[in-house]
């Protein structure tokens, strides 16, 4: 990967992505381009700073820039130092690009993934003055260059999220996103923005975004599982792009730095590629494989029963809980994870939540008891917790220490009852450390489900802004993962947060699946369900199956296919099943087997789109080794054909599940017609060359 240096530019090339820098003496280090290789460049006129930060008392030069986070001084002051290349301990390629002015040291580092078309870009500052520097805005990336950004043809996607209806991309054109050339009259000051709020890094949208024009598309996630911050905005006929963590603006965020302390921001991954959007996203799977954390789950994906969803609702009991195991047994589940509620006498946990004991009253002979009928029947056992928060009326509350605890002006915070533990924080650490290590220990758990069901805009506990206070437990809780998976490497960590409110890679790096939503519905989840795969690897999307005893042989059948093609969370009531039910069950099991090694290396395919949220046709496919898996979902009234086209050409085509409901295929090539009764009815589909 050589770097070319003349003229006033910097090019690196890596793998088959190359990237353009432009460097003057008189002027900060600016981008030009992120291109595949081959694609000639844009006007270099339209280069912007390779790093935008801003610093109390210092504010924006230039023309009056509107409410963007552009043009500021203290980045306006940064020269060229050096650029050079290094190996990191990943082995992976970092082009380090440092800059300086009288009172900062800037350091990019711009690090690629072999066998990907991604960089991850990350921005270091060092305070190499005398005296307090704060930060109010640090860009971890910058981007320019697109091409006529502005011009029609160029699309901007986002993807809405909320509870219960996660994963809704949407796409606008720039005129739509309120961003026109004004000609004559300069840069526009207006700008795009998408910025998440509190500690739920996908509250109201994903932590991800993407340009696409005629030629190209360039893709980005925020690797960040609080608040984060990007910004697109007119720069003459072109766009520029910006991404941050946290900020001062949007989010109460500053950064004291002591002379000699340093800053480093969260990171953002970005794919360049030929095509749509679908292409972007297959590159970031790709990426997303090759930087997590290595975990044999991802391989084996084993299934999963959980007594919550349309089942127990969060009120286990000794006595509940014995028909699920052996129905889950029987239609073939792995690992057996008891919800929430076993730590509680009553059902009115959820502001006592904090001591993590087994409740005695639900369990009169011991959760032993109960978790040795789960091993008996070849099942892993597992557990819900929700490590960051004690409840209001929990006894823990009183008994850790102040500096356990989010604080905002004095007072502990209290936000739905609970209160939100602070993991840079000793006590809380050692404490959670205590929990989850004694669990493990004394009854053999090998699963955690880890909830997260309040959203906070941080803590001023420190004596820090309160933004900054939050990024502080955010990096906090990552490194407790980090060191309790070094001691327990085979355990299976599930991240939830009221479902899918922190589908972002900072946690799913290190956690081993999940949740993509609390939804109930199974016509609902079916859009949740084929667009899971556009913010998660399949192989770690968690996707609820729960067919009940009320369902009729098509309901189950589409509640089953919903997970067929990520990892199977199955619940309902197995247990209240006729014989005919159960055995339906068992064969979406025993189908799901037979080919889940090739989800783990599958890339997915959406031939109809990614679906909108009240499409009567949706379709996922994740095609690998000559294999395409199909997911096909008709939710409308009538009978119908849906018309899907294929990614390449297929020989064959068979029903693996259910293989007992009418079905039609008719298969010419590039093209599967798929004959289905009135919605709601689901079809998974094999495809072979």
């Amino acid at each position: 990967m050589p770097i070319e240096s003349a003229a006033g530019r910097v090019r690196w090339t890596s793998g088959a992505v190359e990237l353009l820098l432009l460097t003057d003496d008189t002027a900060p280090v600016r981008i030009s381009s992120l291109r595949p290789a081959e694609v000639q460049p844009p006007s270099e006129d339209l280069a912007v700073n390779l790093v935008e930060l801003n610093l109390t008392g210092h504010g924006r030069i230039h023309q009056p820039p509107g409410t963007r986070h552009r043009t500021y001084a203290a980045a306006d002051a940064l020269r060229l130092v050096e650029v050079t290349e290094q190996k990191n301990a990943a082995g992976n390629e970092v082009l380090v690009v440092r800059q300086a002015s009288n009172d900062l040291e800037v350091v990019s580092r711009i690090e690629s993934w072999a066998g990907t078309s991604v960089l991850r870009a990350t921005t270091e500052v060092i305070n190499r003055g005398t005296g307090e520097l704060t930060l109010t805005y640090l860009s971890s990336l910058a981007l320019a260059g697109f091409g006529g950004g502005l011009r029609a043809g160029t699309r901007i996607h986002q993807a809405r999220n909320s509870w219960c209806a996660e994963l809704r991309w949407q796409v606008l054109s720039p005129e739509q996103a309120g961003l026109v050339s004004i000609l004559g009259s300069g840069d526009p000051k207006d700008r795009f923005a998408a910025t998440s709020l509190g500690s739920w890094s996908s509250a109201e949208l994903l932590p991800m975004g993407a340009i696409e024009t005629d030629e190209l598309t360039w893709t980005w996630q925020i690797e960040h599982q609080g608040a984060w911050h990007w910004e697109l905005g007119g720069l003459k006929e072109d766009l520029y792009l910006q991404v941050s963590g946290p900020t001062d603006v949007e989010h109460q965020w500053r950064q004291r730095l002591a002379p000699g302390e340093s800053f480093t921001t969260v990171p953002v991954a970005v794919a360049v590629t030929r095509g749509g959007l679908d292409d972007g996203l297959r590159a970031l799977t790709s990426y997303r494989r090759a930087m997590r954390r290595p975990q044999v789950d991802h391989s084996n994906l084993p299934v999963i029963f959980n007594d919550y969803m349309n089942c127990l609702w969060g009120d286990p009991t000794a006595d509940k809980l014995s028909p699920l195991v052996a129905a889950a047994a029987e239609a073939g589940a792995e690992y057996f994870v008891i919800d929430a509620g076993w730590y509680s006498d009553d059902s009115g946990w959820w502001d006592t939540v904090g001591a993590w004991e087994p409740s005695k009253v639900r369990f009169p002979d011991g959760l032993g008891v109960t978790i040795k009928e789960i091993q008996d029947a070849g099942l892993v056992p597992g557990l819900w917790l929700e490590p960051e928060v004690v409840g209001v009326r929990s006894e823990i509350a009183e008994q850790l220490p102040p500096d356990a605890f989010f604080w905002r002006d004095g007072r502990r915070i209290a936000e739905t009852g609970r209160y939100h533990l602070d993991f840079r924080s000793a006590a809380v650490r050692e404490r959670m450390d205590s929990v989850v290590d004694g669990l493990i220990a004394q009854y053999g758990i090998g699963y955690f489900k880890f909830d997260y069901n309040i959203n906070l805009p941080g803590t001023d506990a420190l004596g820090e802004a309160p933004g900054a206070g939050l990024l502080g437990h955010n990096r906090a809780y990552l490194s407790w993962l980090d060191d309790l998976l070094d001691r327990h490497p085979g355990l299976v960590l599930e991240s939830c947060a009221s479902g899918g409110m922190r589908l972002d890679y900072a946690m799913l790096e290190r956690m081993t699946l999940h949740s993509t939503s609390d939804q109930v519905e199974l016509l609902a989840y079916a859009p949740i369900a084929a667009a899971a795969p556009s913010a998660v690897t399949p192989e770690q999307g968690a996707v609820w199956a729960y067919p009940r005893p009320v369902h009729t042989p098509e309901e189950a059948s589409f509640a089953l296919v919903n997970a067929l093609l990520g990892r199977i969370h199955l619940s309902g009531r197995p247990d209240e099943m006729d014989a005919e039910q159960r055995i339906r069950v068992a064969a979406a099991v025993s189908t799901y087997k037979e080919y889940r090694s090739l989800i783990a290396q599958a890339e997915p395919y959406w031939p109809l789109g990614l679906p909108g949220w009240y499409d009567d046709q949706i379709a996922l496919a994740l095609v690998a080794d000559g294999t395409a898996l199909l997911a096909v979902w008709h939710r409308g009234d009538g009978a119908t054909t849906v018309d899907v086209p294929l990614p390449g050409t297929w020989r064959t085509a068979d029903v693996l599940f259910p293989a007992d409901l009418p079905t039609t295929l008719d298969l010419e090539g590039s093209r599967l017609g798929v004959g289905l009764p009135a919605g709601p009815a689901a079809r998974l589909i094999r495809l072979q060359h």
